[in-house]
């Protein structure tokens, strides 16, 4: 029996109908994944669904005793409450049932015969509720949510007045997430997440959370991994296909196929409407004439539409200039910033990194880790505490920033491309009209989308407006700091076709080269994106370390995997030999404390991270043949990673021995 129904549910906004005559069946443990391009009505039929907004027609019918949770994108949080307290109050409930309970214990104190029978019955039912609404280990849930989603225990005690907007719409996810309604409803709850954030999410929604979940999201990589159903809301209806994202994709492909031969057949069908029209609108049969030229008019009201992710993205991007061969050198750079409270906040020490022609980056971490610190100091546009940085030679730098207030509201989106490059090659390159409405149309901005001005476009519309201006003005580094972060998944997929590194077919070993043959420097939290354009990583973990890593995301995935696989072999107690039992009476001998016994299990796996973060940093140093030149900085290097070493496995130890 479904846990939540909907039945032709229509609504709209003014004149404009969003949702017509739309059904939806939820079974229970089901993971539905809602998708479509911005603006087509997702986030109307999860308020619809979730009884925030009511539907001009149709119904909608949870099951009897399901609760249902939203998430709210502007969340109410109360004032005054803690960042802890906030996320407590998920379980609000289960302290009034544990009142309750403590209650029955004091009546059935005075209580004898039948009155006791019923007050023990009535312990027996409270403490089931109590027990299915999380029981007794709330701090424990409590801490684990809020520490999987971002958060540390000294932010805990923070005032949520205090709180960003990321930090808010996180702590009603961490809540709703742990009231663990029958009827989960996500509306982007990734929007805050960075990647460790994201990778949690999905492990609590495959294998900790029991009820039914429909999630929209642009994150690719959560959908395949989370959801067994994909809804497309297209067109005010909604499409259903059977697996996860990746099926989605080749399903809609047939299914896009098909559209486009019936786009075709109604387009042939115009064209010899309108022949007719032309050769007997003033004869005879100008009568009928006109009586057909009025049909047609009614049937082009409602014309099929050209599936536009059918369309090649053919792009001729113009070739900049050669750069030099080395794009970025950074040695041994440092930035930090006080705190309030008298500390220092340390974003990244002592990193050394080149960037070469060609190369692709792909710049990770937490949030708060100092990304795009990090590329506004590269760029030589924020001074750094320490190290120098050198950029290379006959470069045209790209850079797209999260904010662009520098955007002229009145022009349209070709415009704005053909003056964009225009500005950017000081006259030198023009760009005719209908070559900069072939690029917008390649990002996805139909006929009539061009003829908007920018003002009035969403923040999604207007990054993939920069964006398209900066592709087609000839630059040699693209410098991207979370350029999907407005855009829905066919926009985010069009920009990833567009960057996407050269690949070879390991079938036939044919390689596919990319449309942008320049160097890239990425910030992002998307995992899909990530992996498909980057070919080199640079790691910054939060605490001021970072490393760098020669290769794709997911190769990237499946080192640090190995790595946590080689360390919990290698912390695995050795099981005891037989021989050693023939002298029971021998007492082991407790192992000697080391330098580092005053340190909790947590410091010291925190220490043991940052020495492995340093350590990376060292060998990439190593690596470089160029240092091997200078045979003291080499025995220098050496020496420094001997001690990080040594002190790595007196750190293993000392877990070993507070763990065991």
């Amino acid at each position: 029996m479904p846990v939540l129904s909907a039945t032709n549910i229509t609504h709209s906004f003014g004149d404009h109908t969003i949702l017509r005559d739309v059904s939806l069946s939820l079974e229970p443990g089901e993971r539905v994944g809602v998708v479509g391009r911005n603006g087509c009505g997702k986030s109307t039929l999860l308020k619809a669904l979730a009884g925030i907004i009511k539907p001009e027609a149709g119904t909608i019918v949870p099951q009897r005793g399901t609760c249902v949770g939203y998430l709210h994108q502007d969340p109410a949080l109360v004032a005054g409450d803690t960042l802890k307290r906030a996320a407590q109050r998920a379980f609000d409930r289960v302290h009034e049932m544990q009142d309750e309970l403590d209650q029955v214990f004091h009546s059935m104190g005075e209580a004898a015969g039948e009155q006791l029978e019923r007050l023990m019955r009535e312990q027996e039912r409270i403490e089931r509720a109590i027990d299915a609404a999380g029981g007794y280990a709330v701090e424990h849930l409590v801490d684990q949510v809020l520490h999987g989603l971002g958060f540390t225990d000294e932010q805990f005690d923070i005032d949520v007045d205090d709180l960003s907007g990321g930090q808010r719409a996180r702590v009603a996810l961490a809540r709703i997430l742990l009231e663990q309604p029958g009827v989960l409803l996500l509306d982007e709850p990734t929007n805050h997440l960075d990647m460790n954030g994201r990778e949690w999410l999905e492990g609590f929604l495959r294998e900790s959370y029991r009820g039914a979940v429909i999630l929209i999201s642009h994150d690719r990589y959560m959908l395949d991994r989370v959801v067994h159903r994909i809804i497309e809301v297209e067109h005010m209806r909604l499409v259903e296909y059977p697996g996860n994202y990746a099926a989605f994709r080749d399903q809609r492909v047939e299914r896009r196929v098909t559209q486009l031969r019936a786009f075709e057949k109604q387009q042939a069908m115009f064209r010899r409407e309108e022949e007719f029209i032309r050769q007997f609108k003033a004869g005879q049969r100008a009568k009928q004439a006109k009586g057909r030229e009025s049909r047609l008019d009614r049937i082009k009201e409602d014309a099929l539409e050209r599936p536009i992710e059918l369309t090649e993205l053919r792009l001729n991007l113009p070739k900049a200039e050669r750069a030099g061969d080395i794009i970025v050198g950074a040695r041994s750079v440092c930035k930090s910033y006080p705190n309030e409270d008298g500390t220092t906040k340390v974003l990244f020490d002592g990193l050394s990194v080149q960037v070469e022609r060609g190369e692709r980056w792909g710049v990770i971490g937490p949030n708060g880790a100092g990304k795009s610190t990090l590329i506004r100091c590269l760029l030589g546009e924020q001074e750094l505490n320490a190290g120098t940085v050198k950029l290379g030679s006959k470069l045209a730098i790209g850079h797209f920033t999260q904010t662009h207030e520098d955007l002229d509201p009145s022009k349209t989106v070709y415009r704005h491309i053909q003056d964009t490059i225009r500005k950017e090659t000081e006259d030198r390159v023009q760009m005719s009209e209908q070559d900069a409405r072939n690029l917008a149309g390649a990002f996805l901005f139909s006929g009539n989308d061009q003829e908007r001005p920018l003002g009035v476009m969403s923040g999604g519309e207007r990054a993939r407006a920069v964006l398209a201006g900066l592709l087609a003005s000839a630059k040699n580094l693209l410098v991207l700091d979370e350029p999907t972060n407005h855009l829905d998944i066919q926009a985010a997929e069009r920009l990833e076709q567009t960057l996407a590194r050269d690949t070879e077919d390991p079938k036939t070993g044919k390689t596919t080269k990319g449309a942008f043959d320049g160097t890239i420097i990425l910030i992002s939290h998307d995992r899909a994106l990530i992996d498909a354009v980057c070919d080199h990583l640079l790691v910054l973990d939060g605490r001021g370390g970072a490393s760098v890593f020669a290769g794709t995301y997911t190769e990237w995935k499946l080192y640090q995997q190995r790595r946590a696989d080689e360390r919990a072999a290698k912390m695995k107690p050795k099981p005891v030999a037989a021989a050693a039992k023939v002298v029971p009476e021998r007492q082991a001998e407790p192992m000697a404390k080391s330098r580092f016994s005053w340190m909790s299990v947590d410091k010291i796996e925190g220490r043991m991270a940052e020495i492995e973060s340093e350590i990376g940093v060292l060998d990439s140093e190593l690596n470089n043949t160029e240092v091997w030149k200078d045979i003291d900085k080499a025995n220098t290097l050496t020496t420094k990673r001997d001690a990080l070493k040594e002190e790595l496995d007196e750190l293993e130890h000392e877990w070993i021995r507070k763990s065991g």
